[in-house]
C-alpha cells in the first residue's frame, strides 16, 4: 500500500465531454500507466482505453475498485468528481497518500458560463438519484438553479413537476454535452417543454417565476402540513424552534412527534430529525410531509414511545417533547443527554404544568406560559378565541 502522496495506487480524473483534449498532462500519464481504468461507459468511450476499460456496477459500488487496491488504477468521472460526483465516496475509504485527484470544470461550472450567471448565487443540485422535492426549499421567485438529472425523460418529468405545483412560467434550459463538440442548450418555458424522452440531458436550468415560494422563518402556515389537528400550531412552532436553536448538521429527537413539524422545520435548518410517534397514521403523516418537503434524507421516523424508542439512537444535539411527559421519561432521557444538550419541553395540562415548574426550580433553563387569542365572529362582531396556553420550559443539559 502506498504510504505517501509520491506515490499513490489511485487516480481519480474528472474528464469533460473534450476527452483526452482536456485534460493535463498529469492525467494523461497517470492514464497511460494505469493496469485498470473504472468509470461509466461513456468516460471509457472518452478516455479511449480498451480493454483497460471496467464500467461501473449498477448499483455503484466503491469497493469494486478498493479491489485494485496497490496496483495502478485511474477512476473517471464527469467534471469535478468531488462535486455530486464519485470522488468523496472513495476518498472515505482510502488512507492519506493512497489516492491524488485531477479535477475538471463542473458541470455547473460549464452550465453557469454558458448562461452567464454568477455560479455563487446559484443553487446546485443533483436530482439524478434524488426526488424533485428536493428543489421545494430552493424554490423562490427569481431563484436560479442548476440541476444535474439523468436524462430527457427525467428532464420532462421535472418541468410538469414544476408547471404542477405553480412554477410553469419559470424559464427552463436544458444543456448537453457541455464542453465538448456536440455541446447545446435550449432554452424553454417549464409548462412548454416536450422534450425528447430519449435524449441523453444531464443538466437543466432554472429561473423561477411563479409563486412566492416558500417562507424561510421558523413557524410556518399549518396548512403547509397534512395533520390531523395533532400540531404544534405556528406561532408555538416558532417559539418552540428559538429555543432549540437549530444549527446545521445538529440532530433533534421530537418526541411524540405528531404531524412531523418541528421536525420538518429543524431539517430544513440543515439539520437531521428523528421523529418519534406512537401511532401510525401519525406516523404516516409525518412520512408525507417529510416527502413534501424533500426531506425523507433527513428525518427518520420511529413508530413507539419515548423512551424505549430512543433506548438504540445517536445521542441528540437538542431534544422536543410535544406532549406526553412524565418524570420517569424526563430521567430516562436525561440520563442518555450529554453535556450541552438542549431540551425544549410543551405542556397544555395542569399535572405536565406541574412537572414542568418542579423540573425548572431542579435544573434551571427558562419556563414561559404563552397566551394566544384569535378573533373570531361573535354575532355581528367579532370577539377573541383563547386557544389553551401552552407552558414552555427549556434549558440546557
Amino acid at each position: 500500500m502506498a504510504d505517501s502522496l509520491a506515490d499513490p495506487w489511485l487516480t481519480i480524473i474528472g474528464i469533460g465531454e473534450d476527452g483526452l483534449a482536456g485534460l493535463s498532462e498529469a492525467s494523461r500519464k497517470a492514464l497511460n500507466e494505469a493496469e485498470t481504468v473504472f468509470g461509466g461507459a461513456r468516460h471509457l468511450a472518452l478516455a479511449g482505453v480498451g480493454s483497460r476499460g471496467r464500467p461501473w456496477p449498477v448499483p455503484f459500488d466503491a469497493d469494486v475498485v478498493l479491489s485494485s487496491r496497490g496496483r495502478p488504477t485511474v477512476v473517471l468521472a464527469s467534471g469535478d468528481p468531488f462535486w455530486h460526483g464519485a470522488g468523496a465516496g472513495l476518498a472515505e475509504k482510502l488512507q492519506t497518500g493512497e489516492w491524488t485527484a485531477h479535477s475538471a470544470p463542473s458541470t455547473f461550472s460549464l452550465a453557469a458560463a454558458r448562461l452567464g450567471w454568477r455560479l455563487e448565487s446559484a443553487v446546485c443540485l443533483g436530482l439524478h438519484a434524488a426526488p424533485f422535492e428536493r428543489l421545494v426549499p430552493h424554490l423562490a421567485r427569481g431563484a436560479r438553479i442548476i440541476c444535474l438529472v439523468r436524462d430527457g425523460k427525467a428532464a420532462s418529468d421535472l418541468a410538469k413537476w414544476l408547471s404542477e405545483r405553480g412554477w410553469g412560467a419559470s424559464a427552463f434550459w436544458t444543456l448537453a454535452a457541455l464542453g465538448g463538440p456536440r455541446d447545446s442548450i435550449q432554452e424553454h418555458r417549464a409548462d412548454g417543454f416536450a422534450g425528447d424522452p430519449a435524449g441523453n440531458l444531464i443538466t437543466v436550468a432554472v429561473e423561477a417565476k411563479g409563486t412566492h415560494g416558500m417562507p424561510h422563518a421558523s413557524g410556518r402556515p399549518d396548512d403547509l402540513f397534512v395533520h390531523d389537528g395533532q400540531i404544534t400550531k405556528r406561532p408555538v412552532r416558532a417559539l418552540a424552534l428559538s429555543a432549540l436553536a437549530p444549527r446545521p448538521g445538529e440532530r433533534l429527537w421530537d418526541i411524540g412527534a405528531g404531524s412531523g413539524s418541528i421536525s420538518v422545520e429543524w431539517a430544513l435548518c440543515g439539520g437531521t430529525a428523528t421523529a418519534i410517534e406512537p401511532r401510525e397514521d401519525r406516523v404516516a403523516n409525518i412520512r408525507s410531509n417529510a416527502a413534501a418537503f424533500g426531506l425523507s434524507h433527513r428525518i427518520t421516523v420511529v413508530t413507539g414511545r419515548a423512551p424505549e424508542a430512543v433506548a438504540a439512537l445517536e445521542a441528540p444535539d437538542a431534544v422536543f417533547i410535544g406532549g406526553g411527559l412524565d418524570i420517569a421519561m424526563f430521567d430516562a432521557i436525561w440520563s442518555r443527554l450529554a453535556p450541552g444538550t438542549r431540551l425544549v419541553a410543551h405542556s397544555v395540562t395542569l399535572e405536565t404544568e406541574a412537572l414542568l415548574v418542579d423540573l425548572h426550580q431542579r435544573h434551571g433553563g427558562e419556563l414561559m406560559r404563552v397566551d394566544i387569542a384569535y378573533a373570531g365572529p361573535l354575532g355581528r362582531y367579532r370577539s377573541w378565541e383563547a386557544a389553551r396556553p401552552v407552558v414552555q420550559w427549556s434549558t440546557v443539559r
